[in-house]
C-alpha cells in the first residue's frame, strides 16, 4: 500500500467494527445516532470499517453501503478497498485451504466464508442454525464449496460455525500457525493468519494515511477486535461486548442499543 495524499486534511481515523458495534444484528440496522454522529464527523476524521466480514460479499454490501466508509478493512485483515480501489489483499495458500478442508470434513466441522456471488459453507445447516440463535434470521444463498476449488477462487479468510469451543482448541492445536478469534455470540469463529489480524489492517491504514496512533480510535466487541484495539491510540469496548474485549479496551461506553457509539465519541471530546 502506497502512502495516501490526503493526510493534512484528517484529525485521525476512527476504526469500528460491524457486527455488535455498529450493526445491531437482532434488528438489523444501525442506530440513527451512531450513523448521525459518523455522517458529522465524515472529512474530519478518516471513517474506517474494520470487520471480519468481506464487505463485498452477498450478505454484506448493503452494510457498506449504510455507513459509506473511506476506507474498508476486511476479513480481519487480509483485505483493504478505499472505494472501488483495492489498496491490499492477501490469499490463503490452496494447499493450507485444502488441508483444512479434508481436516473440517473428517471431523464434522462447519467451515466457509462469503463472497460476492453467495456463501460456500461446508455444512450449511449448522451455519443457518447459528445465524438464527444469534441474529432471529438467515438470509444466506449458500454454494457447493467444492466450487472453490474448481474455479479456483481466492480466499482472503475462514471462519467456523457450531461448537466453537471445541473447534478452536482442535484447530489451534492441529494448525499452529492459525488463531481462531470468538465471536461475541458464542456461536461462529473468524480464522486467522499469523501476520493478518485487524492490527495489522489499522496499522497499514495508519501508514497510507500518515496518521500516527495516537491519533487511531478502534471500536468493537468481540475478542477479534482486541488486536485492533492494540494498534490505536484508544479503544472502545462497547457495553454488549464480550468480558474479554472490555478487559482490554481503554474505555466501555453503552450497549449499542443505548447510543454507545455516539455516547463514547461524546466522552472521548471528538463530538462536540
Amino acid at each position: 500500500m502506497d502512502q495516501g495524499k490526503e493526510n493534512n486534511k484528517y484529525e485521525g481515523i476512527l476504526c469500528f467494527d460491524l457486527d455488535g458495534t455498529l450493526l445491531e444484528n437482532r434488528s438489523d440496522s444501525i442506530p440513527e445516532s451512531a450513523m448521525k454522529a459518523i455522517d458529522s464527523l465524515r472529512g474530519k476524521y478518516v471513517i474506517c470499517l474494520c470487520t471480519g466480514r468481506d464487505m463485498e460479499s452477498q450478505n454484506a454490501r448493503k452494510y457498506a453501503e449504510m455507513v459509506d466508509p473511506d476506507i474498508i478493512i476486511h476479513q480481519n485483515g487480509t483485505k483493504i478497498t478505499k472505494g472501488e480501489e483495492e489498496l491490499f489483499r492477501h490469499a490463503m495458500d490452496a494447499g493450507l485451504l485444502h488441508e483444512l478442508y479434508e481436516y473440517s470434513a473428517k471431523k464434522g466441522f462447519c467451515m466457509g466464508f462469503s463472497h460476492a456471488n453467495g456463501c460456500y459453507y461446508t455444512i450449511p445447516e449448522i451455519k443457518t442454525a447459528s445465524d438464527i440463535a444469534w441474529r432471529g434470521f438467515c438470509d444466506r444463498h449458500y454454494l457447493p464449496f467444492e466450487e472453490v476449488f474448481e474455479k479456483e477462487i481466492p480466499i482472503a479468510a475462514l471462519s467456523f460455525a457450531g461448537d466453537i469451543p471445541k473447534v478452536k482448541a482442535e484447530v489451534e492445536k492441529d494448525f499452529p500457525q492459525l488463531t481462531l478469534f470468538a465471536f461475541n455470540s458464542g456461536l461462529g469463529a473468524d480464522v486467522a493468519e499469523k501476520g493478518f489480524t485487524k492490527a495489522d489492517g489499522v496499522r497499514r491504514v495508519r501508514e497510507y494515511y500518515g496518521i500516527p496512533k495516537e491519533k487511531t480510535y478502534a471500536f468493537g466487541d468481540s475478542p477479534n477486535d482486541i488486536p485492533m484495539f492494540e494498534a490505536a491510540g484508544t479503544s472502545v469496548a462497547m457495553g454488549n461486548a464480550d468480558e474479554r474485549a472490555k478487559e482490554k479496551a481503554d474505555m466501555v461506553t453503552d450497549d449499542i442499543t443505548n447510543d454507545g457509539i455516539r455516547n463514547a465519541l461524546l466522552k472521548l471530546g471528538i463530538l462536540s
